[in-house]
């Protein structure tokens, strides 16, 4: 499947690059309308796991994103309550809000362990949890939680390589009878590569979707052929639309994973090319 849009039909100039960098994610309007789009782009803090708190701080700055996934990495958000204090003071003086957290882990069936975890997104204000791993075992329990503290329960799911959880189809079928705070968050590429869909997986989904990990990849069979946003084979624009026909409330993350020590020059292409194909559509 080929991107219907190239990435040349929207970057044609640097300064191209830096009028769509310059748009805020939660904002970006429409071309014929002016109105904001009703696609919400946010960044996955993990794009950014070998830099500091205030070195992705600045890299938002530069990027006009205000919107955030954030995980305990590096000093991102740390897990001690003085730690996520200062984390919290300094995304509020720079304007970022963070609407999710993750992944976070839930390898224990207990009380305390999945209590402390609610409590760490409670004193941030986050709404959605992004879980890693937890097993179906432990979903009644968290679920309990999910009810206490009115904090949305994303399940990310990992692709072929996890035992439970390959595509948001699994998470559905786990879910689908639970509270509706109960539900999945969409990582695109680890979808098709569990051979699924993703266009149908959203419609699939629906209202239990509360959070998406948007990447590109140039083989839908190869993890390791990830790129920037609009330089692979995702149908992006395709996924827009299908979050807009599903009235999807929450926000579309970036998490770019390649070039670690050198992100910025692949982030910035991918939120220009997204931008773009928001434009695009109208």
């Amino acid at each position: 499947m080929k991107n219907a849009f190239s990435r040349r039909d929207f970057i044609q100039s640097a300064a191209l690059v830096s009028a769509a960098a310059a748009i805020p994610s939660f904002a970006q309007p429409s071309v014929e309308t002016g109105r904001p789009s009703p696609i919400r782009l946010g960044l996955a803090s993990y794009t950014f796991r070998t830099f500091s708190r205030a070195q992705m701080i600045g890299f938002m700055k530069q990027l006009s994103v205000t919107a955030l996934n954030v995980k305990d990495t590096k000093d991102h958000l740390p897990i001690d309550q003085a730690g996520e204090a200062q984390a919290i003071a300094d995304y509020t003086a720079a304007g970022i809000k963070l609407h999710a957290a993750g992944a976070i882990y839930f390898p224990k069936d207990e009380d305390d362990d999945i209590r402390g975890k609610f409590e760490y997104c409670k004193r941030a204000n986050i709404p959605v949890i992004v879980a890693g791993d937890p097993v179906p075992e432990t979903l009644s329990r968290i679920e309990k939680f999910v009810r206490e503290y009115d904090i949305r329960f994303a399940i990310h799911n990992h692709g072929p390589e996890d035992k439970i959880w390959h595509s948001p189809l699994d998470v559905l079928k786990a879910v689908e009878n639970m509270d509706p705070r109960m539900g999945c968050c969409i990582d695109v590429g680890h979808c098709v590569r569990a051979g699924i869909d993703v266009v149908q997986a959203i419609h699939a989904v629906g209202p239990r979707l509360f959070n998406m990990h948007m990447k590109d990849l140039t083989s839908f069979g190869s993890k390791e052929s990830q790129v920037a946003v609009g330089d692979g084979i995702m149908p992006v624009r395709e996924i827009f639309a299908a979050l807009i026909d599903t009235k999807y409330p929450g926000f579309v993350d970036l998490e770019y994973e390649v070039h670690a020590d050198d992100p910025m020059p692949g982030v910035i292409a991918s939120f220009a090319y997204m931008r773009g194909v928001l434009t695009g559509m109208g």
